[in-house]
This record gives structure tokens, sequence and C-alpha cells, in this order.
């Protein structure tokens, strides 16, 4: 049985610290972005885009909800997505790449699942189209 101290201190690290902070998370986007990019579904989304710019913002994104010490100051969720026509299909595909990106870098399940719960409730921000495949 651990200490209450030890289980203290292991409780108040945040997902963030955990993973391997910033270097750990930089992998993983690396990784989401060539799963989506690969993706036939969703590449398109991304033709104009400069992902340079996009991964940088989706690494303070994941960092903030993973409680790093980054704080998220990219544009405004449903602003920047607004006219895409992103359809909640395409929402579980991203979601999905990224679970996969996640479990490749061997980040434990207990902090994906609170990573994609966070990253779900963005889902009204994102999503404005009818799903494809009803």
């Amino acid at each position: 049985m651990s200490s209450p101290t030890l289980q203290t201190e292991s409780e108040a690290q945040s997902d963030y610290a955990a993973v391997g902070g910033a270097p750990a998370i930089s992998a993983v986007v690396d990784r989401f972005y060539e799963l989506v990019l690969g993706d036939d579904r969703l590449a398109h989304y991304f033709d104009g885009i400069e992902l340079v710019r996009l991964k940088r913002h989706q690494v303070a994104l994941v960092s903030t909800v993973m409680g790093g010490p980054v704080v998220y100051e990219g544009r405004d969720l449903r602003k920047a997505h607004a006219g895409m026509g992103i359809s909640a299909d395409d929402f579980a595909a991203v979601a999905g790449h990224l679970v996969a990106a996640l479990t490749g870098a061997g980040v434990p399940a207990e902090i994906i699942d609170r990573t994609v719960a966070a990253v779900a409730a963005t889902q009204p921000d994102i999503v404005e189209a009818a799903s494809t495949h009803e």
C-alpha cells in the first residue's frame, strides 16, 4: 500500500507532466497530423492551411487540456472552424486519430480518456454539418 503522501503527490501531478511534457505532446501532435492528413475523409480540410502554425496551436491546446503550464491563446474554436462544414463523423474520425496518436505514444488509458473527454466537449463549437453516415 502506498503512503498517503506519495498518493497525494501522484494525484497532484498533471497529465501533462505524467506523459513527459512538451516534447511528448509535440510528438503526439506530429503523429496525430500524420494520421489526419493521411485520412482521405479529412485531408481536404487542411488544404492551404499553414501546418506549422496549426501544430503549434494544437500543442498548446492539448497541453492546456492536460494541465500543463502552456495556455492556449489561439482563435476561438467556433470562429476558427466556422464555414468548414465539419460533420459529427469527421469530428469522430479526428478524435479517433488523437486516441491512436496518444495510444501509440504509450499514454495511459485514463489520461487518454480525460483528454478525449475534454476534446469531445468542444464538438458543439466545431461541428456544423449533419453526419453523412446516419
